[in-house]
C-alpha cells in the first residue's frame, strides 16, 4: 500500500476557556473589596470606564449600570408554610426536634461567643506573654494612637541619657499589640552591645511608663507590675501570681497553703487578682479596625394583602457603579485617523461593554442564591438557630438550575444581613446530624446550641460530663456519639467537665 499524506475533516467538541469568561469567573468569587480594587485596576487601564454617581446617604442607591431595573437589585419572597405557622401560632409545629427556642435565641449571637473572664484568660494565656482572644472589635482603637506611639512619647521626657534613651526605645520597638516584650534581655545585649546593667535600666525605665504592665516578658511579671502600682504585691499576693498555674487550674486549696491566707483574705486576693488587665497593650490601637461589610440585605416585609414575606436586597454600599462614556468614544474616534489606533478604541469599548455585562451577570446570581439560601433557611430567618436545617451546595445548584461549583463561588467571601445579625453565605450550609428515630436530621448548628443551652443551664454543684449530655440530647431526639458531643461542645468553645467544674468553683469564691 502506497503512503502519502492527505487532509481530512473531522468535527468534534471541546470546552474552550475564555479569557473572558476566566474573568467572570473571578469576579463571581471575589469579595466586595476585592471587586472594588478590580474596578480601580479598571478604570486606570480604560479612559472609556467612569464611576457612576455614589449612593445618596439614607436613602437607596440608583442602579449601578444604565438603565438597570430595581428588580436586578431586589427580590421579594412571598409566603411559605413557615409564615403560616408563625401567623398561626403554631410556629412550634415547624421545630427540627424539641428543642426551647426561646432559651437558644435569646439574642443575636447564634455563635460560640468568648470568653471574659480573667480565670479564662490564664487558662488560654498560661504562662507565656500572648496569645489568647483579644478584645470586641467596638474595643479596639481604629485610628487612634498606636501602643508604640503612646510609649515613644512618654520616654522622652523621662530621660535624658542618649545611650538609655537609645535602648529604651528599641525595647518599645519589641512590644507586641498586647504589650508583652518579644525579646530577651539577651538577645538585645547581642543586637545593641550595651552591658546587662543598662539593658535591665531601660527594661526598667520602659516598664515604668503607662500603661502599667507593659513591657513585660511574661503574664506573672506583667500582673506583678500592676500589683505594685497598686501596692498590693505583699508576700501573699506575690505567691499567688508565681503560681498563675494553679489559678487556671481552680486548685484553691492548694493556693490556700501556698498564700497562708484564710478564705476571707484569699477571696479578696482573688477580686484584686481579677481587677488587672492581662493584656494592657490592647487598650490602644494597632491597626484600624475593619467590620464586615455585608453583601445582602434581607428584611421581613409584609405585603399589601398581609402576607408576610421576604425583602433580599443587595448593599447599594457594595454595588459596582461603572458607566461607559459613550461620548468621550464618539469624539475620540471621529479624532482617530490611524487604523491602529480605532481598533484600539474598539477594543477598549468591548472590554467595558463585557466588564459591565459581566458585573451585572455577577450581581443577578448572588441575588439569586441569597434568595434561595433564604427560602431553604426560613425557619433560622423567622425562630432562630434551632431551626437552621441541613444544607448543601447541590440542594441550592438544583434548585436554582446552576452548577455547584457557581453557587460554591458565589458564597465564598459574601456575607448576608439580617435582623439576626451578619453571616458569612457559608452558614447557612451545615452537614446534618441524624435523629433518634432515624427518619429525620437537623444541622449541627442546632446540635451546637442545644449543648450550649444544656451547659449553660447546669448547676455548678453537678456540671454534665460528656457522657451524661449524651443521654440528655437523646431525651431531645439526638442521636450522637460521645466523640461527637465532645468535638462539638470545644467547637463552641466550653471546655471540659474538669474545666468547667474549676471554672464555676473559682467565678464562686467572692
Amino acid at each position: 500500500m502506497a503512503m502519502g499524506p492527505r487532509l481530512d475533516l473531522r468535527q468534534s467538541q471541546s470546552l474552550v476557556m475564555t479569557p473572558q469568561l476566566q474573568q467572570a469567573i473571578k469576579l463571581l468569587a471575589l469579595s466586595n473589596l476585592e471587586i472594588e480594587a478590580f474596578i480601580g485596576e479598571a478604570l486606570d487601564a480604560n479612559p472609556l470606564l467612569e464611576m457612576g454617581e455614589a449612593a445618596p446617604e439614607g436613602g437607596m442607591a440608583e442602579p449601578a449600570f444604565e438603565g438597570e431595573p430595581e428588580a436586578m437589585r431586589r427580590t421579594t419572597l412571598e409566603s411559605s408554610p413557615v409564615d403560616q405557622l408563625v401567623s398561626e401560632g403554631r410556629a412550634a409545629d415547624d421545630r427540627p426536634l424539641d428543642i426551647d427556642a426561646s432559651a437558644l435565641d435569646r439574642d443575636r449571637d447564634t455563635g460560640d461567643g468568648s470568653r471574659t473572664d480573667f480565670t479564662d484568660t490564664l487558662a488560654d494565656f498560661g504562662t507565656s506573654g500572648s496569645g489568647g482572644e483579644g478584645p470586641d472589635i467596638n474595643e479596639r482603637g481604629g485610628d487612634g494612637e498606636t501602643l508604640a506611639e503612646h510609649l515613644h512619647a512618654q520616654i522622652g521626657a523621662v530621660t535624658s541619657d542618649p545611650a538609655l534613651l537609645f535602648a529604651a526605645r528599641w525595647l518599645i520597638d519589641q512590644i507586641d499589640e498586647a504589650g508583652y516584650l518579644t525579646t530577651t534581655l539577651d538577645d538585645a545585649l547581642e543586637a545593641l552591645g550595651l552591658p546587662m546593667p543598662a539593658m535591665q535600666a531601660a527594661l526598667g525605665l520602659v516598664q515604668s511608663l503607662d500603661p502599667t504592665g507593659v513591657c513585660a516578658r511574661n503574664l506573672a511579671e506583667c500582673i506583678a507590675l500592676q500589683a505594685r502600682e497598686a501596692d498590693r504585691y505583699d508576700p501573699c499576693m506575690a505567691r499567688l501570681i508565681d503560681n498563675l498555674d494553679l489559678v487556671a487550674r481552680g486548685e484553691i486549696a492548694r493556693l490556700k497553703r501556698l498564700c497562708h491566707v484564710d478564705d476571707e483574705d484569699f477571696a479578696d486576693m482573688l477580686r484584686e487578682l481579677r481587677s488587672y488587665d492581662p493584656k494592657p497593650g490592647l487598650r490602644f490601637g494597632s491597626r484600624p479596625a475593619e467590620a464586615v461589610v455585608p453583601d445582602i440585605l434581607v428584611q421581613a416585609v409584609t405585603g399589601e394583602d398581609g402576607v408576610p414575606g421576604w425583602d433580599i436586597a443587595l448593599n447599594p454600599a457594595t454595588l459596582p457603579r461603572l458607566v461607559v462614556n459613550r461620548r468621550y468614544y464618539v469624539e475620540m474616534r471621529h479624532a482617530c485617523v490611524a487604523k491602529d489606533a480605532k481598533a484600539w478604541l474598539g477594543e477598549r469599548l468591548a472590554d467595558a461593554n463585557w466588564l459591565l455585562k459581566a458585573l451585572d451577570q455577577r450581581q443577578k446570581t448572588i441575588l439569586k442564591v441569597a434568595a434561595e439560601i433564604v427560602k431553604q433557611q426560613e425557619g433560622f430567618f423567622r425562630l432562630g438557630v434551632a431551626h437552621l436545617k441541613p444544607l448543601t451546595l447541590r440542594t441550592v445548584a438544583e434548585a436554582i438550575a446552576m452548577h455547584e461549583s457557581t453557587v460554591s463561588r458565589v458564597t465564598s467571601n459574601k456575607y448576608l444581613h439580617c435582623a439576626r445579625g451578619t453571616f458569612e453565605l457559608k452558614y447557612f450550609f451545615t452537614s446534618g446530624v441524624a435523629s433518634a428515630d432515624g427518619e429525620s436530621s437537623v444541622s449541627a448548628e442546632a446540635v451546637k446550641a442545644a449543648i450550649r443551652q444544656l451547659i449553660d443551664a447546669e448547676d455548678p454543684k453537678a456540671v454534665l460530663s460528656d457522657d451524661t449530655l449524651v443521654d440528655l440530647l437523646k431525651a431531645r431526639g439526638f442521636d450522637l456519639a460521645r466523640r461527637t458531643v465532645a468535638k462539638y461542645r470545644e467547637a463552641i468553645g466550653l471546655g471540659s467537665s474538669v474545666q468547667r467544674r474549676r471554672q464555676k468553683t473559682l467565678a464562686g469564691v467572692r
